[in-house]
């Protein structure tokens, strides 16, 4: 596949974005510098990078899908308040693969798992 500079400027934008961002985040980070970029562009290869395993999707019920440049095994928490997302490590899900496939025979290929709730921010924010 041709890895075009408009999908590794996507990419890339992902990667250095201090939240996970919708495509709609992305494509605003992106447009002034790229006026040629077109926000269906980068809904396209933000999904073709998640479908690659380059980019994870995150799925926000009644939201806007989001999107994290880390690929490796964690968690999401959404926050009810801010709808911010944030990672989160749970080492005791590690084992989770072998439980399933011990208790029902199944083989996990995916796991994803969004938490939801108050983050520290908004709950100090109610607090005060």
């Amino acid at each position: 596949m041709k890895f075009s500079k408009q999908r590794e400027l996507i990419l890339n934008q992902v990667k250095s974005f201090p939240i996970h961002p919708t495509a709609d985040q992305v494509y605003s980070a992106l447009k002034q510098s790229n006026p040629s970029l077109s926000l269906g562009t980068v809904y396209r290869n933000l999904n073709l990078l998640s479908e690659m395993g380059m980019l994870l999707k995150i799925r926000i019920a009644d939201g806007s899908d989001r999107f994290d440049g880390r690929t490796d095994c964690h968690y999401h928490m959404v926050c009810d308040r801010c709808t911010q997302v944030f990672d989160v490590e749970l080492s005791e899900l590690d084992s989770l693969n072998e439980v399933v496939s011990q208790k029902y025979g199944h083989e996990l290929t995916v796991v994803t798992l969004n938490l939801n709730g108050i983050c520290c921010n908004c709950r100090k924010a109610e607090q005060n």
